[in-house]
């Protein structure tokens, strides 16, 4: 009946789970999720649960609920399994998703079932709320998905592990997925250029609580490394090396750490080590196509290159590149790091097909848009001699505020482009202004000025740069 349909809905949107979450599928590609998952589950079975659980979301999303329920079923046999004595605690989450599974099937009494379930099991488990109850699994269950569901994500995965830590802080697991939010948002922080939290004091701690947990060693050696103490880092990645030298999502960061310090050969076995290990992972492939890319600019600043040698590289890395973008087309740095390497081939149309593939969405993050500007404004400037093409592009990261490390590669280079034109006396009216403006969204009030009275005396009837130039003499 629709009533019961109607208090149903309400009685879902009160659950727990992955439902109730806001986590959106335009924001992950669904596959390459799916696929990270079924590779932790083979590599780390004490969190089937929350695999399970998270899987079974995916599923849902993918339009195949009959597999969702499949993977519902592991994770309560997980819960009987890993926690025989707190049944009802431990299966909150997938009570609740499995009522809305249900509930999507139209099967009702199923999706009814499930939600008096959850009811009953939070009266008892706590006196106060008859719903909500807050338990710190939850939190960290809703901070583990978090972070599987990309970069927006961070900041709650890392609220949801500090809500969990408050009624138990030195719990190891929560303390895990702490440190690693942590560490994450320090790196967007820093290559997108907003306030950056450091990391190395959680990832410490972190490491303190789970010994062997050998992804936070090689974070925290990550980490060390960033702050130049390489050989304290090293330490680390050597001792998880003797834990755990079969452990792909290790080996990954390990990798990562031997190409920084430019040990790239050593890299490169220790990736095809892990590929061998979990052949369909996107993160392994882009490593490599970066290894190579390292190669090729080493070769390069070698006297005697051999072109063969080089081109080779170039194959090599375009086939990983082109495999992360195939896989996982969310991946914008690879968008760029794929284009670069047909520029580098002179392949000149695949490079823009693949610029152009990610220009214009929308979902992109801001500093990822100022890095894809910068590469793309370098291609038409350099390869396709169009410098008013580029211009345009590094000029749009510049109107973007924030101050990421692609917005200081286009200020620098459109600087540079504008200044050695006018120097060079071809600069006219238009070159002179633009320079204005670039001065001005750099917050170069003066300088700014002396550019558009320099373009009026070139070109008096021009009223942007009379306008702009009013507005600038008014706000100093």
């Amino acid at each position: 009946s629709t009533i019961s349909k109607n208090s149903l809905k309400t009685s879902l949107l009160q659950l727990e789970c992955h439902f109730t979450w806001t986590l959106l599928k335009q924001d992950v590609d669904l596959d390459t999720l799916e696929e990270t998952i079924l590779d932790h589950i083979e590599f780390f079975t004490e969190s089937e649960i929350i695999d399970y659980n998270i899987l079974s979301y995916v599923h849902h999303l993918k339009n195949s609920n009959e597999e969702a329920l499949r993977n519902l079923k592991k994770a309560e046999e997980a819960v009987q399994k890993h926690h025989p004595d707190e049944i009802a605690r431990r299966s909150l989450v997938t009570w609740g998703n499995y009522a809305w599974i249900y509930y999507h099937m139209k099967r009702y009494d199923e999706a009814q079932t499930y939600v008096s379930k959850v009811e009953n099991s939070c009266k008892k488990l706590s006196s106060t709320a008859h719903w909500k109850i807050q338990l710190p699994e939850i939190y960290a269950e809703q901070g583990w998905a978090s972070l599987r569901f990309g970069t927006s994500y961070f900041e709650r995965a890392k609220n949801c592990f500090e809500n969990a830590l408050k009624s138990e802080p030195d719990n190891a697991d929560f303390y895990a997925g702490y440190a690693i939010a942590v560490y994450r948002l320090e790196r967007l922080a820093c290559r997108y250029g907003e306030e950056v939290t450091p990391s190395l004091k959680a990832l410490k701690r972190a490491v303190e609580l789970n010994p062997n947990n050998t992804t936070l060693m090689a974070l925290l050696a990550l980490e060390l490394q960033q702050l130049k103490r390489v050989d304290e880092g090293e330490r680390y990645i050597e001792e998880a090396m003797q834990k755990t030298p079969d452990l792909p999502v290790f080996l990954r960061y390990a990798a990562n750490f031997y190409r920084r310090t430019g040990k790239v050969n050593k890299a490169v076995n220790v990736l095809k080590k892990a590929l061998a290990l979990t052949p369909n992972s996107v993160f392994l492939h882009h490593q490599l196509g970066l290894c190579y890319k390292f190669k090729i600019n080493q070769l390069q600043r070698t006297s005697y290159t051999s072109q063969e040698q080089v081109g080779k590289l170039i194959q090599l890395a375009i086939f990983h590149f082109k495999t992360v973008i195939d896989k996982k087309s969310k991946f914008i740095s690879a968008h760029s790091d794929l284009a670069n390497m047909y520029i580098l081939d002179q392949r000149y149309e695949e490079a823009e097909e693949t610029f152009q593939k990610v220009l214009h969405r929308d979902n992109l993050l801001c500093g990822e848009k100022q890095e894809l500007y910068f590469n793309y404004g370098n291609f038409q400037h350099f390869h396709m001699n169009s410098e008013s093409k580029a211009i345009k592009y590094y000029i749009e990261a510049l109107k973007m505020e924030n101050d990421s490390y692609g917005r200081r590669k286009c200020r620098g280079a459109v600087e540079r482009l504008l200044t050695q034109k006018i120097k060079g006396g071809l600069g006219d009216a238009t070159d002179i202004g633009t320079l204005g403006l670039i001065h001005n969204l750099n917050g170069k009030k003066q300088k700014a000025i002396e550019c558009y009275e320099k373009a009026i005396a070139l070109d008096p009837n021009n009223e942007e740069y009379r306008n702009a130039l009013c507005e600038l003499r008014l706000s100093i």
